[in-house]
């Protein structure tokens, strides 16, 4: 009878043991005082989670339930100790109504220094509206706005399966990161709406974006210098400004500019967007260069610019290099391939390149665009526009 009773007090506190580990390994951010009303701030319930996480041995889940969660602003800072934590959720984080209301002006949800973080499900609802509306009128002293979820300095990181509706400005940004897979990733945003890039890669190496559908008021994915080892696969974009490289070489980004190199972009649709394939430079003496990048594999469905390079990129006319400037950005060894569909404009390939360094091995093949005859509605091919090529197949 007293062995029983040993074995059952010992049985107990396995049972006990083992609950306390699953608690700790498994944290719902409502047991840490997050509200789901969607109007009382959780951000001081969400870093409390992330303090317990970061500190642990062990991998943990923080679970973020169904239904709304307000969040003013938030930075989830490493190093950890923990180089496993998965974000699990399964409700909506929902911004501030009004920018003024962020806790900074620039930053949302930002994750600084961590690694081997997963965030898995949700929604992001940047309520970007008044932000944008102060945008479009002249004169009006109207901060940049936050990003919806920034990852800097980190590296091993996936994102999946996420929405996010509405950002204030750009919806996803990967900068100074290593390793980072974004997949089954949803955007939306206005065709109106400015400054609100679906994926912006900067300074990056080792990042993969695969299956994404992005509607938005601007680049669908913007690839920002010192970026390397880019994959880009299964993309849907339109409306937007299409995949961008650069801008480079602007006014204060330095003499020399990180450059871009070894970029793959495959299997892509573009719908009703302003450019399909882009590389942008400003005129500038700046030094760079784009190299070693595929475009392989697309669709263009009444696409204005299906395939652009512009090293003479000043939009809006504003803070333009002088007259007759020429851009000291150096593309090099970029490849076309199977790209079908329809031109909004009558130049379906616009190569604008620098007069001073020409774009060089420049390779199309498999090229089928053609573009709306403007009387009769019929199809023809579009012309083609080839400025400062060197070396081009």
């Amino acid at each position: 009878m007293a062995k029983l009773l040993i074995s059952t007090c010992l049985l107990l506190q396995l049972i006990s043991s083992y609950s306390l580990a699953s608690n700790v390994n498994n944290l719902n951010v409502q047991n840490y005082g997050a509200k789901p009303d969607g109007m009382t701030d959780s951000s001081r319930p969400f870093l409390q989670a992330w303090g317990k996480a970061c500190s642990s041995s062990k991998p943990v889940t923080i679970h973020v339930p169904a239904r709304n969660f307000l969040i003013t602003g938030i930075t989830f800072s490493g190093p950890c100790k923990n180089t496993d934590i998965k974000f699990l959720i399964d409700g909506t984080i929902v911004a501030p109504s009004t920018y003024a209301n962020l806790r900074k002006p620039n930053k949302w949800i930002v994750f600084d220094t961590v690694e081997g973080v997963s965030i898995n499900g949700g929604t992001f609802k940047g309520r970007g509206k008044a932000l944008w509306n102060c945008k479009s009128v002249k004169h009006h002293h109207c901060p940049d706005g936050a990003p919806t979820l920034m990852f800097t300095n980190s590296k091993n990181i996936a994102i999946n399966s996420i929405t996010s509706i509405n950002s204030k400005l750009f919806h996803t940004v990967i900068l100074g990161c290593d390793g980072v897979t974004l997949q089954d990733v949803n955007i939306i945003a206005p065709e109106s709406s400015p400054n609100t890039d679906g994926i912006h890669v900067e300074s990056s190496t080792g990042v993969t974006i695969f299956r994404a559908n992005i509607k938005t008021g601007d680049d669908c994915i913007s690839i920002g210098p010192g970026t390397s080892h880019l994959w880009i696969e299964g993309v849907n974009c339109g409306p937007g400004h299409g995949i961008s490289i650069g801008s480079l070489g602007k006014k204060g980004q330095g003499l020399n500019v990180d450059g871009v190199r070894n970029v793959t972009v495959k299997t892509t649709v573009f719908a009703g967007a302003k450019n399909g394939f882009r590389i942008k430079t400003w005129g500038t003496k700046s030094r760079g260069y784009v190299k070693g990048v595929a475009f392989v594999n697309a669709i263009m469905k009444n696409v204005k610019n299906p395939i652009i390079i512009d090293q003479h990129y000043c939009p809006h006319d504003k803070g333009c290099p002088s007259k007759g400037s020429s851009s000291g950005i150096k593309i090099s060894d970029v490849k076309y391939v199977g790209i079908h569909g329809t031109s909004a404009s009558k130049v379906a390939v616009n190569l604008d390149c620098s007069l001073s360094n020409p774009c060089r091995q420049i390779g199309m093949r498999d090229i089928k665009l053609t573009c709306k005859r403007a009387i009769t509605s019929e199809l023809q091919e579009c012309s083609r526009n080839f400025a400062g090529i060197y070396g081009s197949s």
